[in-house]
């Protein structure tokens, strides 16, 4: 990429990261190795990390397709959840601040964070199962949210969630006003930074190990499932294919 698409703003013991690659921050996998990188950076420099997306439409709408192909597709996981470790690594702790769209590998990418914020407009979803796809990163994480129906729900039929929703289903922390959104999310960092930061990141880490204590032995099962069984069904390319080319995807069964 010729210019960066992650930025990372200083605010003393908080750090911003603004993913900016509008209209709805689409990650490829040059863009996920730089936010892992920015992330690795941040949570040794700072107590609390907000990631946020750029313009209007939304925080991020996922990776993008092109990168879903079978020649690029292990690439693009790999790059993926390599953002996923440097958020469960860290010891700064994680906040998603979403407005509008949040979806795909966007979505993953806030429920991998330690709270979401969530503005009114904010719509959250799995939509890779239309695609012929799955999500790794939800597959594991989302049972653990929402509770396991739920999350077959939102996998297995795509659907988008709206932010009150999501919210009374587990996915959001807190729910703010879109034109008290800038200020929702930097009341609950003020809640944070208030606190001790050593007692804070020990907690955190302890909370995730305990819910989810497999969880990276977990997210190398489904890589492995994904990159092995799942991508090479017929339907599986389909479904890439038919995105890319806009029509409606022919299933076949196999």
């Amino acid at each position: 990429m010729s210019e960066k698409a992650v930025h990372l703003r200083d605010e003393g013991r908080v750090g911003w990261i603004q993913l900016d690659r509008p209209p709805l921050n689409i990650l490829n996998v040059a863009m996920m190795q730089e936010l892992a990188e920015t992330i690795g950076a941040a949570a040794g420099q700072f107590d609390v990390m907000v990631i946020a997306g750029a313009g209007p439409k939304g925080f991020c709408a996922g990776a993008d397709v092109g990168d879903h192909l079978p020649g690029q597709v292990g690439e693009m996981l790999r790059a993926f959840h390599q953002v996923v470790g440097a958020l469960w690594n860290a010891d700064a702790l994680s906040v998603a601040a979403v407005h509008g769209w949040c979806l795909g590998g966007g979505c993953e990418l806030a429920m991998a964070c330690d709270f979401v914020v969530a503005a009114e407009s904010a719509v959250f979803g799995q939509p890779e199962i239309k695609l012929g796809a799955l999500p790794p990163v939800a597959m594991v994480l989302l049972p653990l949210l929402v509770g396991p129906r739920t999350a077959w729900d939102m996998i297995l039929t795509g659907r988008n969630v709206p932010a009150g929703e999501a919210r009374e289903l587990g996915l959001v922390t807190r729910l703010v006003p879109e034109e008290g959104f800038d200020p929702g999310v930097r009341s609950l960092v003020e809640e944070l930074t208030e606190l001790s930061p050593a007692v804070l990141k020990m907690a955190r880490k302890e909370l995730w190990r305990r819910a989810r204590p497999d969880f990276e032995k977990e997210l190398s099962e489904v890589e492995a499932f994904y990159l092995e069984r799942l991508m090479r069904t017929g339907d599986a390319a389909e479904g890439i294919r038919a995105f890319l080319e806009k029509r409606a995807p022919v299933w076949t069964g196999h």
